[in-house]
This record gives C-alpha cells, sequence and structure tokens, in this order.
C-alpha cells in the first residue's frame, strides 16, 4: 500500500477540524454529533476516526489552535516591550480578529459554556486558558519591570486582572456589539491612571 503523504495527512485533519467549526457555529457545539461532523466532512466514518476518536478531542484540537495561534501573537506583542496599555492595544485587535466573522471566538463561547457541565471539555479549557495566561504574565512581568506598577504588586494578582480584560471585551464585542476597541482602551486608561 503506497504511504499518504504528510501533507495529505494534514489536509485531512484541517478538512474535519473546518467541518467540525461548521457544524459547531450551524447546530451547536452540545447538539453537534460525531455523524454530523462525518457528514459534513464529507469523509468515512473510518477516516474520521483515524483523526479524532471523539468529540472531545476534534474540540482539544480545535482549541489548542486557536490557543496556539494566540500565544504567539503575544509573545510577538511581548518582543515588542510595549508598554502595558499599548500591549493591550495589540491583544485587543487579536480579539477584533477572533470574533470576526472567520474568528474562533463564537466556539469559544460555547466551549466555556459546555465547560461548566462536561468536565473532559472543563480540562481543557483550564489546559488552553491557563497556558494563554502564562503567556499574559510575561507582558505583566515586563511592565513590572519598567515600572509601570506599584512597588511590591503581586504579578499573580495583576496577570488575573488584567487577562480577565481581554475574553471580558471579547464577550461584550460578541454579546452586545459593544464597546469599540478605541472607548474601551479610554476606560481602561481612566481606571489604571487612578
Amino acid at each position: 500500500m503506497p504511504r499518504v503523504s504528510e501533507d495529505h495527512l494534514t489536509a485531512r485533519r484541517e478538512q474535519i477540524l473546518a467541518a467540525a467549526r461548521t457544524c459547531f457555529l450551524r447546530k451547536g457545539l452540545h447538539n453537534t454529533s460525531m455523524q454530523d461532523l462525518i457528514k459534513e466532512a464529507g469523509l468515512s466514518v473510518g477516516a474520521v476516526y483515524r483523526y479524532f476518536k471523539s468529540k472531545d478531542e476534534i474540540i482539544a484540537a480545535i482549541a489548542g489552535g486557536v490557543v496556539g495561534g494566540i500565544s504567539r501573537r503575544i509573545d510577538e506583542i511581548a518582543t515588542q516591550q510595549l508598554p502595558l496599555l499599548e500591549s493591550l492595544s495589540e491583544l485587543l485587535d487579536v480579539i477584533d480578529e477572533q470574533t470576526g466573522a472567520d474568528g474562533a471566538f463564537p466556539i469559544a463561547l460555547q466551549v466555556w459554556a459546555e465547560s461548566t457541565v462536561d468536565p473532559a471539555i472543563q480540562t481543557i479549557v483550564y489546559e488552553r486558558y491557563t497556558g494563554l495566561r502564562a503567556s499574559v504574565r510575561v507582558l505583566v512581568a515586563q511592565a513590572a519591570e519598567r515600572g509601570e506598577l506599584p512597588p511590591g504588586a503581586d504579578l499573580d494578582d495583576v496577570t488575573s486582572a488584567f487577562y480577565a480584560l481581554i475574553p471580558g471585551y471579547g464577550l461584550q464585542r460578541m454579546l452586545i456589539g459593544t464597546p469599540d476597541r478605541d472607548g474601551f482602551l479610554r476606560g481602561v486608561r481612566a481606571l489604571y491612571n487612578r
């Protein structure tokens, strides 16, 4: 039997993940079955199960891809050594991309909701988002080194508060359509300068 190229394997995997995204957006995470994913992918049952043994594995792969991309963007921002609020501005650009038509934020909302009732999904969310928070901590540590934070500020406490701004902005944009990026930044600056 001829060997299948790595490019072919990657293309099939991406085909399945794209089908899953389509199904999740159309039917919702909870209401999408593996049969729905298989039909949407246009592949055989065996072909899909060759790559993913369960819907949870597909969710983990989607979350891993999104979080990995965002983490790389945070790392790029960290190399710029920007003031913390300028880093936030850059992060909001990332969130705006993810809340757009091709973004992952709509699926992320479903994953977050499902994590409250499904322990397997909760594990996925915990692993992915604690990893993101660790990336954000680098930005906070840089701010502390530059003297932007009060002396003795606990970096983990500041990271938790700063990190909450990022999905908080995305949630508001998805759920109610506001605030706009500039208004949000003005609000944060007003709080930050008190």
